[in-house]
């Protein structure tokens, strides 16, 4: 990191407001986890539910510290050739096709199968060279000499096996490649890195070990209230807290899915756009898909919207 970013991370309090400077609104452990990651060079595990801003960390700490974010989205069935390296076959391919047509040159003045195959090789070691080699976002942000921000998204959704090739990266910055060798970052610009998850599955304990541990749950109605008003400034104050009211009472509910902080702002931004200066009834009901993302969920709580409404708009 350059001494600008040392400046912008030596204290929990230079976070909290660097994050606020641009509307990630954070609190003290959440400020805490990043200076911590930063000085003791550890990974962040994030978990919690989803759209509570996991993700949306990273992207601001790297935003904050001018710095590249590279993201690797997890999935099942990812293996190192979509996150580590991968060969670049077709370069490959064509300078077999070259070595071919020049076979002749090459075996010049060779004598015997032994020597010929000694020759032969030698340029077979430069097709597992460097410049055979095609980084994917875990090689890619060891690679960056001017340090970056690494965020390995919803590791959760990858299998067990993927979090293996993991514990390399995690806990010594450095990545083996069998044909090169050990590829190490810059001792001066390691990558901070940032792993979510949204407690789809239990991340194993190697995993854990290796990094810090953050927990972001839903928001309280004072910080989704802050959250609201710095991504949707233009809302009154009233209407933010009436739909911070009535979200917060839906967290309560039984639902397959309750809403999550950007189902929160996305709505605070519809209720703009239909020029709303306060909640009622008729107006939740038609906007509920905007919060709510299953049928079933739209139906039970139509059922509670008046008294849901009422009870909001009464504790505003």
């Amino acid at each position: 990191m350059t001494i600008e970013n040392d400046e912008k991370l030596e204290s929990i309090e230079k976070i909290r407001l660097g994050l606020e400077g641009l509307n990630y609104i954070s609190n003290t452990q959440i400020s805490t986890a990043v200076f911590l990651a930063y000085h003791l060079d550890k990974p962040i595990l994030i978990e919690g539910p989803p759209g509570v801003g996991k993700t949306e960390l990273a992207k601001s700490v790297a935003a904050m510290l001018d710095l590249e974010c590279i993201r690797l989205q997890c999935y099942e069935g990812l293996d190192e050739s979509k996150a580590i390296y991968e060969w670049k076959y077709g370069k490959q391919l064509l300078y077999t096709q070259v070595l071919k047509e020049t076979l002749g040159e090459i075996l010049e003045g060779a004598k015997g199968l032994s020597e010929s195959v000694t020759k032969l090789h030698e340029f077979g070691d430069i097709f597992f060279s460097e410049q055979f080699l095609e980084p994917r976002p875990l090689l890619k942000a060891i690679k960056e000499t001017e340090g970056c921000v690494l965020l390995i998204d919803e590791v959760d959704k990858s299998d067990h096996e993927f979090e293996s090739l993991l514990l390399e990266l995690l806990s010594d910055y450095q990545i083996s490649i069998p044909e090169i060798g050990t590829v190490r970052a810059n001792p001066d610009r390691k990558p901070l890195v940032f792993l979510t998850s949204n407690n789809t599955r239990e991340i194993s304990d190697a995993l854990k070990r290796r990094c810090l541990h953050l927990y972001i749950p839903f928001p309280d109605a004072d910080l989704e209230g802050q959250i609201v008003h710095a991504r949707v400034p233009d809302i009154p104050a009233n209407l933010r807290k009436q739909l911070v009211s009535f979200i917060q009472e839906l967290r309560e509910m039984d639902l397959k899915k309750v809403p999550a902080i950007s189902e929160t702002i996305d709505w605070a931004k519809t209720l703009i756009l239909l020029h709303t200066e306060s909640l009622d009834a008729d107006l939740v009901r038609q906007t509920l898909n905007v919060i709510l993302k299953f049928q079933e969920d739209i139906e039970t709580v139509q059922a509670e919207v008046q008294m849901l409404t009422n009870k909001a708009t009464k504790e505003a």
